[in-house]
């Protein structure tokens, strides 16, 4: 049963390409992404124009376990975070995959959130998708809904993931060790 205090969960994952997507297309797609991330010029309009058309396509590709087994974990993931929970989740992508956060975001306002908070399995420091990205797709939320609390769960205490860490690697010890 899912909780009614107005307060839900968004889900901030990675996202990965489906391994099915067209080998031609996936091979366009990166190294117009690396032309864009490393060039010294903006990329020229038609170029920008096709890495976006293939970004897109990509978002949208139907998924299933087999040709994603990251998206269905991630959907996996937010269903244990509900039942443990009892609020509503929703899941949301940094990339390759459809929802963005944003959208995400978004459906849980939509589904009557006051508050949300945006969590993420994205533990350490140092990645542009949790320092940099997730924030400033939560500002833009911010801006157009100034009447609900979006919190960043994140970073997390560095001694927490250690913690964290190595509890799962102490259910792996004989206990006689």
């Amino acid at each position: 049963m899912i909780e009614q205090d107005a307060t839900a969960y968004v889900l901030a994952m990675h996202g990965a390409p489906p391994r099915d997507f067209p080998p031609q297309e996936m091979r366009e797609y990166f190294q117009l992404h690396a032309m864009a991330e490393v060039g010294q010029a903006a990329l020229p309009a038609p170029a920008r124009d096709r890495m976006q058309e293939l970004g897109v396509r990509m978002r949208a590709w139907p998924r299933n376990p087999t040709n994603d087994p990251f998206h269905a974990a991630s959907y996996e993931l937010a269903a244990a975070i509900q039942e443990e929970s009892g609020r509503q989740v929703q899941v949301g992508f940094n990339e390759f995959c459809d929802p963005d956060v944003e959208a995400a975001v978004e459906r849980a306002i939509a589904g009557g959130a006051a508050r949300v908070i945006v969590i993420t399995p994205m533990l350490t420091r140092g990645g542009d998708h949790a320092e940099i990205d997730i924030p400033r797709t939560l500002d833009r939320v911010r801006q157009r809904h100034p009447d609900v609390a979006v919190d960043y769960a994140w970073p997390f205490p560095v001694e927490a993931i250690a913690r964290f860490l190595l509890s799962a690697g102490d259910a792996l010890l004989d206990p006689k060790d």
